[in-house]
């Protein structure tokens, strides 16, 4: 994809972080210095490469120079503490990792727990002082990126070849790595660009972590295109909104939470028009219904595209724009060059009104989990519908989330097989509960869990965190539930918190939840 869009647009803006902006050539000149100096560190085709780091350009090329170099790239979260780090290293038994010089002193107590690293390559390690404890090769990222490219490049990967592992969280224990070939990464940025009508002319922010899914397609379909990708890390909303002004953003893709701190009075979103803004798009979770309502006023020219996916199978579904006024909480139909099938506890197709598990079946299927055959067998199966003559070496995703289909194909995300409350012997989703909440005006986030009661079988417990300049009065939130939906959805504990925990892709983080009672 760099190469095709370096030989079509040499001059065209490709990456942008803060100041700096790069050239699809720049980008394409600095991958091969980097690839070269893989190659003599002693890189051979397939082996993992982490990249530790936050967002930045550095971040950006490390993704394709190790593709170039013949490698599969694992993006790990700059946020993530150093045992985490170590777990994905030792777990994908990780060769190389690309750093900066200030997370390798953070890291630097866990290395030699890492028996399969061999070599480091460092970013502003230029006068920076290297732990003593580091026996590593450490080779400098910059000297690497500024050497022009020379010999043959290295035999190159198939579509079919491992080109990356993103590690994400499960309900319970350590991550997991799901495995993701070229021709997955490749068919998602075509897919999301045939429905987005992406091309050269977009100039896309980049909010989401690369090692989230939906957050490494932004990179990908702009690089695809040879549209231009904007970095922007950022802890207020205002320097979203600062962004999405200044570099006359064209798209931006989020979650649930982005959404929601953006439609706070504070984020300033609402005091400007954006023109050039074309599409949003959500993703990770339902979108609150009151949050759509407020971005939709505070983006009257803007297209809203809300979406459905998981690591596994990369994105599943889409609503278009034009069917928000009609269905605004539907998860939308499959996505190009995708068939989603819903089937019941019976294996049996699932017909309207009916609700089943969501299988996905596809090219973004994944390769399935590093290291976990089991795991993956058994969310990666046989296609069950697949005609005898046909054989039957398909795999499709089981997705574990229920979904009912309205009359007219439409899907509704219903709630997690693993993460429905059955209580006083009804079975109970979260996510309407948590709608609930948010229509009372008085919660920015919600999140609902099951808690096991020996009478009830569960109870259903709310965390709160109170909207802006709201003291929230629990017995009102009550009273409000208790308006809207019948004794038994109603949450009999609520929990305020200052802050929700959230996972390194910006979801709400339920198994901490989960911890903070015991369970």
């Amino acid at each position: 994809m760099l190469r095709t869009s370096a030989a079509r647009l040499p001059g065209k803006e490709a990456l942008v972080h803060g100041d700096r902006r790069l050239t699809y050539d720049d980008a394409w000149s600095a991958t091969g210095g980097i690839a070269q100096g893989l190659r003599k560190a002693g890189i051979e085709r397939g082996d993992r490469i982490g990249i530790y780091l936050d967002a930045s350009i550095e971040q950006s090329l490390s993704m394709f120079a190790i593709s170039r170099a013949g490698g599969a790239y694992v993006p790990i979260n700059g946020v993530l503490f150093p045992d985490q780090v170590g777990h994905i290293a030792t777990d994908c038994r990780m060769r190389g990792l690309v750093t900066s010089a200030q997370k390798l002193e953070s890291i630097a107590p866990i290395l030699g727990g890492i028996p399969s690293l061999e070599y480091l390559i460092v970013t502003g390690s230029d006068g920076a002082t290297v732990p003593s404890d580091i026996t590593l090769p450490i080779h400098s990222f910059e000297a690497f990126a500024s050497k022009p490219s020379s010999g043959p490049e290295p035999e190159a990967s198939i579509s079919k070849d491992l080109a990356a592992i993103l590690y994400t969280s499960g309900s319970t224990g350590k991550p997991k790595g799901v495995m993701l070939s070229h021709a997955n990464i490749m068919a998602g940025a075509t897919i999301v660009s045939t429905y987005l009508e992406i091309t050269e002319n977009e100039r896309i922010l980049a909010v989401l972590p690369f090692s989230f899914d939906a957050g490494m397609n932004q990179i990908m379909t702009a690089f695809q295109q040879g549209a231009t990708c904007v970095l922007k890390p950022f802890v207020f909303a205002r320097e979203i909104v600062t962004a999405l002004r200044d570099e006359k953003i064209t798209g931006l893709a989020g979650v649930p939470t982005l959404w929601s701190l953006l439609t706070q009075p504070s984020s300033s979103l609402h005091k400007s028009a954006y023109p050039h803004l074309r599409y949003i798009t959500n993703t990770g979770g339902a979108m609150p219904q009151d949050v759509l309502a407020a971005l939709r006023k505070m983006l009257p020219t803007t297209n809203v595209f809300l979406m459905y996916g998981l690591t596994e199978a990369f994105r599943s579904t889409y609503l278009p724009p034009s069917e928000l006024d009609r269905r605004p909480t539907s998860m939308g139909k499959a996505i190009p060059d995708t068939e989603i099938i819903l089937v019941d506890s019976d294996g049996r197709r699932c017909g309207p009104g009916e609700t089943g598990e969501l299988v996905h079946r596809g090219p973004t299927v994944s390769m399935g989990y590093w290291g976990q055959p089991e795991l993956t067998a058994e969310r990666l199966r046989p296609n069950p519908f697949v005609p005898r003559e046909l054989g039957n070496d398909e795999k499709v995703c089981y997705s574990g989330d229920l979904v009912r289909m309205d009359e007219d194909g439409f899907l509704y995300f219903v709630g997690r097989r693993d993460n429905m409350i059955k209580s006083s012997g009804f079975r109970i989703s979260p996510t309407e509960v948590e709608e609930v909440l948010f229509q009372s005006g008085r919660v920015q986030m919600a999140a609902v869990i099951g808690v096991p009661d020996a009478v009830l079988g569960q109870t259903i417990t709310a965390f709160v965190v109170p909207a802006e300049g709201n003291s929230l009065d629990e017995e009102a939130l009550r009273s409000h539930c208790a308006e809207k939906m019948p004794p038994y959805m109603t949450p009999k504990v609520f929990e305020i918190l200052e802050r929700m925990p959230r996972t390194s892709s910006g979801k709400v983080d339920y198994p901490a939840l989960r911890r903070r009672v015991g369970l």
